[in-house]
């Protein structure tokens, strides 16, 4: 590997305040007058957990805490797993407490700097963050939602991400790091002027985003038809939250417990339907045993290698994103050939509240992929490798994890040989092509919708960017 140099004036290190003798690329610009951000806000604190994590909603007595999953990265809150904690938690709770129009900022990990702003109308009233996300409130120098974009466009975010990795362990920001970063400034009247020129192109995006369909029932509905499911009967079972089974079930169960997860009506429905439609097995179909990924440390990263490091973050949106992943040095991968991926694997999520049981697909040809710790990596045979990750996408599969999953908070784990276990249709080859085909036909659909959004988004990115750089 070469040396990567650069040749800097000793008068631009005057400015640095984290000084490290190593290359990195300039950040933008602004010929705009430049103050504190902490000088611009009236409050910025994190929230916390309960001892043991979050609890499940079937607990109904009980608020949402939102972390850095929860950030969507068009800026937006993303809702599709809702984690929570007791009420009286949030009720005992000082700090976190979130409001309509806050900026939420993730504070630590690989999703730190990530923004988004609350214009959410969430299932319940009470909503705090956990530990590792700021609440960030203006004061009256900035609108709030101007602030948001300042802190979402590349200058803001070039000197999070800079603060942030120049650390051991871990990245992450504190208040420490906060005091560092300068903002251009802009009078409320611009900001004003300049919201009015976004806000027809974030009311646009709204309108696309309401006539979207969700991934997910679009699958469920396909692989619900090919069996036969009813899932409107399955809606109604949801709502209950007891299970009748006799004492003779409990016989053979070794992971025997007593919670409202062994009782899961609908899991166990859900089950029991996909067992009468198939004596098949994930284990009937795997080529090679499920494999375990590898941790990583500091001194292992390498910007200029040529290995991805796949982390469960990367697959936290149901794909797997090369430009997301961060890389690993030649040395580590060539020590971790096992840990490796090829197209057609499906890497699942094994940990975590939230992230368990996600899974994306490998469709690259050629790869240089090394996957984490807390996923793992499935091989299948005579399975269409898109076929079974649409499957392991649907609420058939996710609802066997959510049933079999062991743990509370984010110390919940699923297993494989739990995985190898789960009942999967013993679809032929023709069916599993009809099925892939009626899929990616509605989903290439969303597709366009998203399209047309990130368009919409890059008009407003470019609106900001160009105030900021006064072009």
């Amino acid at each position: 590997m070469g040396i990567i140099t650069a040749i800097v004036k000793l008068s631009a290190l005057s400015g640095n305040s984290n000084l490290r003798l190593c290359f990195s690329k300039e950040g933008p610009t602004s010929s705009r007058k430049l103050v504190k951000l902490l000088n611009c806000i009236s409050l910025c604190e994190a929230g916390s957990r309960p001892k043991g994590g979050i609890v499940y909603l079937e607990d109904q007595e009980v608020a949402i805490s939102l972390g850095g999953e929860q950030i969507g990265k068009n800026g937006k809150i993303n809702l599709s797993n809702i984690p929570v904690v007791p009420i009286e938690f949030y009720n005992s709770s000082e700090k976190g407490i979130l409001k309509q129009k806050d900026i939420l900022v993730c504070k630590d990990g690989a999703l730190t700097g990530k923004c988004c702003l609350v214009d959410y109308s969430f299932p319940v009233d009470e909503v705090m963050v956990n530990e590792h996300v700021y609440i960030i409130r203006s004061n009256n120098d900035y609108l709030q939602e101007f602030l948001f974009y300042v802190l979402r466009d590349e200058y803001t975010q070039f000197q999070i991400k800079d603060l942030a990795y120049r650390k051991k362990g871990q990245p992450g920001l504190n208040t420490e790091h906060l005091s560092l970063i300068k903002i251009p400034y802009f009078d409320v009247k611009e900001q004003e002027s300049i919201l009015l020129e976004t806000a027809k192109y974030e009311t646009q995006i709204i309108e696309l985003a309401n006539s979207k369909a969700d991934p997910v029932k679009v699958i469920n509905k396909v692989i619900g038809n090919s069996i036969g499911f009813n899932w409107e009967e399955f809606e109604k079972i949801k709502k209950e939250k007891t299970y009748p089974s006799s004492i003779s079930k409990f016989a053979n169960n070794i992971d025997c417990r007593m919670g409202i997860r062994f009782h899961n009506k609908a899991g166990r429905y859900l089950q029991n339907f996909l067992e009468s439609k198939t004596n098949k097995r994930i284990k009937d179909f795997i080529s090679e045993p499920i494999v375990l990924g590898k941790s990583v440390s500091p001194s292992d990263y390498d910007d200029a290698g040529e290995f991805f490091y796949i982390a469960m973050s990367n697959i936290k949106s149901w794909a797997f994103d090369p430009e997301d992943c961060k890389k690993v040095s030649e040395d580590y991968a060539l020590s971790n050939v096992n840990k490796t991926v090829k197209k057609g694997d499906i890497l699942l999520a094994r940990s975590g509240e939230g992230t368990i049981g996600k899974v994306a697909l490998i469709e690259a040809e050629d790869i240089n992929g090394i996957f984490a710790d807390f996923t793992q990596r499935i091989r299948l045979t005579g399975f269409d490798p898109l076929c079974a990750y649409y499957y392991f996408r649907s609420d058939f599969f996710q609802y066997l994890v959510y049933t079999h999953k062991k743990g509370l908070g984010n110390n919940t784990n699923i297993f494989p040989s739990q995985i190898k276990e789960f009942p999967i249709p013993d679809w032929d080859k023709d069916k599993q092509a009809e099925i892939v085909e009626a899929i990616k036909i509605q989903l290439d659909e969303q597709k366009q919708i998203d399209r047309q959004i990130e368009a919409k988004q890059q008009e407003i990115n470019k609106i900001i960017e160009d105030a900021i750089r006064q072009k």
